[in-house]
């Protein structure tokens, strides 16, 4: 990310509270993806609705960009560099998920396996990053993949679709390898521009995906707009900057391990939404979770 994006001529203490808030504005606005998604999908096919998506983000951040007179001419390499990201993060990640809800897995199936992103990304790190993992950051992401399977386990079942359950693990895969490789090279990227490419990459791919498979069909319903609108705004622009940004500024096993958060809190916005209830079991895998993913991130003494 440029230094000068977001950030470069604010006070020490708002850049402070700025850094110390993005954390759980992230896991909100990411968790309420799947919610999305749920409203979204029964009027669109999945590659298409995320193409769409997508290219509508990749116009409002640079019409952004131009407007804040950010740069967003990239070198070659830098352009090869934010594609690649954008389609493992995209394409493989958000096409996985999405095509997985459309073949009928809950929004808590897909968001309890993508949860194993942490772990992934942890100690693939300690190769490919050369990160350090603490004793205390192991024991962290031990505990938030219990609480994880704590608060989802009930969800499965044996009549879940196999292709969709393996489209959720090509998400994982392409979640983790984005994380990994915007951690390694990304951080020098004007964040925007990056972005944007990024996007325009992964919406070429996911179209090409739509015509492949016939996917092409959409019904431009009241719900239809509202997800979309929602997605577009707090999810395509907001968490995924959000994220970029604190994968720039933090360690990838301490940012990776907000994704545990994700699934507990899509648990509580299904309860108040849909009226799906949380037991006693799924609390209890809230409060681990939360114990863990303090114990990835707090800060070595």
């Amino acid at each position: 990310m440029d230094g000068q994006e977001f950030g470069g001529a604010q006070s020490p203490l708002r850049r402070l509270k700025t850094a110390r808030l993005a954390p759980y504005l992230f896991v909100f606005l990411w968790s309420t993806g799947f919610v999305g998604a749920k409203y979204g999908l029964p009027y669109a096919d999945p590659f298409i609705f995320l193409s769409l998506r997508i290219f509508i983000a990749a116009a409002i951040l640079i019409i952004i960009a131009r407007i804040l007179r950010f740069p967003l001419d990239l070198r070659k390499n830098e352009i090869v560099k934010s594609a690649l990201i954008g389609l493992f993060l995209h394409a493989f990640y958000l096409g996985g998920v999405f095509f997985a809800i459309s073949k009928g897995v809950s929004a808590g199936v897909a968001a309890v396996i993508t949860s194993l992103q942490p772990v992934l990304v942890s100690l693939l790190a300690v190769n490919i990053l050369g990160e350090k993992l603490r004793r205390t950051q192991f024991i962290g992401l031990v505990l938030g993949l219990i609480g994880v399977v704590l608060v989802l386990g009930p969800t499965f079942d044996s009549s879940v679709s196999k292709v969709g359950i393996a489209a959720v693990f090509v998400a994982l895969l392409g979640s983790t390898t984005a994380t990994l490789m915007q951690k390694k090279f990304g951080a020098g990227i004007p964040m925007l521009a990056g972005t944007a490419y990024q996007y325009l990459a992964a919406g070429a791919i996911l179209a090409v995906g739509a015509g492949v498979t016939g996917g092409t069909h959409i019904d431009f319903t009241p719900k239809f707009v509202a997800s979309m609108v929602w997605l577009i705004i707090a999810l395509s622009v907001g968490a995924v900057l959000i994220l970029l940004w604190l994968l720039n500024t933090g360690s990838a096993a301490s940012v990776s391990s907000l994704f545990y958060l994700v699934p507990p809190a899509t648990a509580l916005e299904a309860y108040a939404l849909f009226g799906e209830k949380v037991n006693t079991q799924g609390f209890l895998g809230i409060g681990i979770t939360a114990l863990g993913v303090w114990l990835v991130i707090r800060k070595k003494n």
